[in-house]
Formats: structure tokens, C-alpha cells, sequence
């Protein structure tokens, strides 16, 4: 019996290596709509969060309510230039196909948790044909942004895990965070958003510098 058969992915960042996309595409948006100039530690930031979260906090000079249609102009130039205009590529990391088949092949059940809206997860899965290894995905728009726990336990629920039989896998301390609110033990990566000192703030078990160290370091720890 595994201690933690079901396995949570974030998925930029952790899985796919798309960081660099994300960050061009919201300076892109922020300079077009808003013309203003964000730095790469200022869009890295946000990486996690949900659009509309993620270009509120990037834009603290506009008020949700009273400049919505603002904040939304800069959502959907960041939504038109990721999804159809921006070229930098955003591939899975080196070695994930192979450790998605280990890990299903060991029996463990996966899922996604994102911050992606369900038009860029979708094309991202289609992109790179892994949809038969998820048993469910959650995305932020459907659900509440993280690190409020919903997407986590919808998962739970739909899946009939608990949280003690789950793990959160993700680079970025929203991430961390959602698990610490869902009361859910979490692994953090550090080819992504967020360093491993930032992200040992939330108390994961481990941060690994490979996405795809977590099957030797589950089959050493947790077999």
C-alpha cells in the first residue's frame, strides 16, 4: 500500500518548461495595454496564481473594482499573446514522459492543479499528447486561485482520496501553500518559479532540483 497514492502536479514550471513564455507573454500584456514595463522577477512572481489574480497583483495602481475593465484588457492580451502569438517554445522537462510512465506504472493515481485557465491547459496537454496519464485536472477560473485549497479538494473528492493519501507536487510557493491549506503534505521543485529557500518556508518534505528525482526519492522514502 502506497502512503501517498495520489500524486498532484502544478503543471508550468513543474512538468513543462514554461516560464520564460509565461514572463514575455505578461510584460507583453502589461506594456501593450497598461505601457507598463515589468521586470522578469516581478512576472516570475505571479506565476502560479490565476489570471486575473496574477495581473491584479502585478498592477496594484488599479483597483479590482473601479478599473475591471483595465485589469481585463490586460488579462486578455496576455491570453491572446500566450496561447496564439508568442514563439518561445514551452516543452515538457527532460525526462517527464518517462517519469510519468514510472509513476503510473507503479500504480499511483495523477492529477493536475494549475493556475492555467482551461484553454491553455488543454492546448499544452494536446501539445504534448500526455492527457492519458491524468485521471483529473483542475484549473484556476473553474475554481478558486491558489493557495486557496479548492482545486485540492475537488481532487479529493471526485477521486476519494484523502488528504493524507495525497501529495502536491509544484515549483512555486502558491503551490506550497494551497497544500498547507488543504492539510496536504507537498514535494517543491526548483526548475521553476520559485528557489528552494522560499519554498522550504511551507515545509515540504523535499525540494528537488529534477522533477524527475521524485520516483527515486518516493521509492527510497515511501515504498
Amino acid at each position: 500500500m502506497k502512503h501517498f497514492p495520489l500524486l498532484v502536479f502544478d503543471w508550468d514550471g513543474t512538468l513543462v518548461n514554461s516560464i520564460e513564455r509565461i514572463v514575455t507573454s505578461l510584460q507583453f500584456a502589461s506594456k501593450q495595454a497598461e505601457g507598463i514595463d515589468l521586470s522578469e522577477t516581478q512576472a516570475k512572481d505571479v506565476i502560479g496564481l490565476g489570471l486575473m489574480e496574477a495581473v491584479s497583483k502585478l498592477h496594484p495602481e488599479l483597483d479590482e473594482k473601479q478599473d475591471a475593465v483595465k485589469l481585463t484588457k490586460v488579462a486578455d492580451a496576455y491570453r491572446q499573446h500566450y496561447l496564439h502569438e508568442n514563439k518561445v517554445p514551452a516543452p515538457l522537462f527532460n525526462g517527464v514522459y518517462e517519469m510519468l510512465d514510472e509513476l503510473r506504472d507503479d500504480g499511483y493515481t495523477l492529477a493536475i492543479s494549475t493556475g492555467k485557465s482551461r484553454a491553455g491547459l488543454e492546448q499544452s496537454i494536446n501539445e504534448h499528447q500526455v492527457a492519458n496519464y491524468f485521471t483529473t485536472t483542475r484549473c484556476a477560473g473553474e475554481n478558486k486561485s491558489k493557495p486557496h485549497p479548492e482545486m485540492l479538494h475537488e481532487i479529493l473528492e471526485e477521486l476519494n482520496f484523502s488528504a493524507a493519501q495525497t501529495l502536491m507536487i509544484g515549483d512555486s510557493e502558491h503551490d506550497l501553500k494551497m497544500a498547507v491549506n488543504a492539510n496536504m503534505q507537498c514535494i517543491g521543485v526548483t526548475h521553476g518559479v520559485h528557489d528552494a529557500a522560499t519554498l522550504n518556508k511551507h515545509k515540504p518534505l523535499t525540494c528537488l532540483a529534477d522533477i524527475t528525482d521524485l520516483s527515486a526519492y518516493l521509492n527510497q522514502n515511501y515504498a
